[in-house]
């Protein structure tokens, strides 16, 4: 699972990075779906990185609260893979 994290992460930081560069240079963006859907994911470590670092998506309240909802949801998912009922969804 850290693995998988670790990936997404950097794909997620990577995509923050292209993104706040398109921006800039007026390019074609990636949509806040995909953004939150990498988040959602599990690469939300690298999409928090990403926020501090090229300082994107930090003032949009509407993304921010989608964004921590993702967060969430995922550590809620996380946690319950330690339950029984996830121990069996994963491993039957």
């Amino acid at each position: 699972m850290l693995y998988l994290i670790g990936s997404l992460s950097i794909l997620t930081i990577l995509i923050y990075g292209r993104d706040k560069l398109a921006a800039l240079t007026g390019r074609r963006r990636t949509s806040e779906n995909t953004l939150h859907l990498l988040s959602f994911i599990g690469g939300w470590p690298g999409a928090l990185l990403g926020q501090a670092l090229f300082n994107h998506k930090t003032s949009k309240q509407p993304f921010r609260h989608i964004f921590w909802v993702c967060v969430i949801s995922n550590l809620a998912f996380i946690a319950w893979t330690f339950t029984s009922n996830g121990e069996y969804f994963l491993y039957r």
